[in-house]
């Protein structure tokens, strides 16, 4: 599992990003809150990376 974490937090950041795009038009405060967590998922999943 330890190695595909990564992977998995990549992936929601995709799926968190798509999120934004959908909700920006009619609910802006959500998709900020989608955003930061998009960005967060994305430094975990690099860092493990790099890092792990």
């Amino acid at each position: 599992m330890r190695d595909f974490l990564p992977i998995i937090l990549l992936g929601l950041a995709g799926f968190l990003i798509g999120g934004v795009y959908a909700t920006w038009k009619t609910a802006r405060g959500l998709s900020i809150l989608l955003g930061v967590a998009a960005v967060l998922a994305v430094a975990g999943g690099t860092g493990w990376l790099i890092w792990g």
